[in-house]
């Protein structure tokens, strides 16, 4: 571990970014350029105390995954977050570990959406970040793990996950899944997560086997749609999607057309969500 020049890296990042960089308010007038150690430290979810010792260079070796919420907090690119890693002790992500890195661009976009349900998925449908809108909408998918974390994995192993839409669209989401998995098998290859997606779901799955079999192709995103929500009831809502260059990553964005019952129904939701983050802080 490199202490001198984590610790000069992270002052320099951290001094380079402005809060609209990251969605927060300016604030008062700043003594100093760039984000505050505490603004950085409530990003990357840790103390300040301990964000501090790091630019003070007397802080313990911090761990791939503290690590990873630096990069994140700091909106570092893949070659700089590599560097992150090799100054910090720890080994070059690995290219699956890349592969979920989110595009600083695309969160840049989705620090701005804050009235809309919004995240960034990867190419084999893992959820990286959730806007509290989507989190609202969809639950928040950071519970998952394993071939779990993949929504793709989970529409054809977990009946609970086919349960946001109406039934009379399970065989064109079923499809579209498929679709979606092997474009992202096409760009990866057999060797990839991607293969062994599809190498596990064929063994378990026989709709998925036989869909497989079709060789259909799309990465379909853009989409009118009906979700099925517990509180609130169907909702349709209007999808975009962003793609990274690469393909890897997605953001995507849900709306409801606006002044329509299902625009109150998002506003609602918005409000459910709030509420019961602000129970959790009490």
């Amino acid at each position: 571990m490199d202490r001198v020049a984590l610790a000069d890296f992270l002052r320099r990042r951290r001094e380079a970014l402005q809060p609209e960089d990251v969605a927060l308010p300016p604030g008062p007038r700043r003594r100093t350029p760039g984000l505050r150690r505490e603004e950085v430290a409530s990003l990357a979810l840790m103390s300040t105390d301990y964000y501090t010792r790091l630019e003070q260079r007397r802080g313990p070796q911090p761990s791939a995954q503290m690590l990873a919420s630096l990069a994140r907090a700091l909106r570092l690119t893949s070659d700089e977050r590599t560097y992150l890693y090799r100054i910090a002790g720890h080994h070059a992500p690995t290219t699956l570990s890349a592969h979920t890195h989110v595009a600083p661009a695309l969160l840049r976009v989705l620090d701005r959406l804050d009235d809309t349900p919004a995240m960034i998925l990867t190419d084999l449908g893992e959820t990286l970040v959730q806007n509290p809108m989507a989190i609202a909408l969809f639950g928040d998918a950071s519970r998952h793990t394993g071939f779990a974390r993949s929504a793709i994995y989970r529409w054809f192993t977990d009946p609970a996950e086919r349960s946001i839409y109406p039934e009379a669209d399970h065989e064109r989401q079923s499809r579209a899944q498929v679709a979606n998995l092997r474009a992202a098998h096409g760009l990866r290859g057999p060797g990839s997560r991607a293969g062994e997606l599809v190498r596990t779901l064929q063994r378990t799955n026989a709709e998925f086997a036989e869909l497989w079999d079709r060789h259909e192709v799309a990465q379909r995103f853009e989409d009118h749609k009906t979700l099925l929500h517990p509180e609130v009831g169907p909702i349709e809502l209007d999808c975009q999607a962003l793609f990274t260059e690469d393909q890897s990553q997605t953001l995507l964005v849900l709306t409801a057309t606006p002044r329509t019952e299902d625009h109150e129904k998002l506003s609602l939701l918005a409000a459910l969500g709030l509420n019961r983050f602000t129970e959790a802080e009490v």
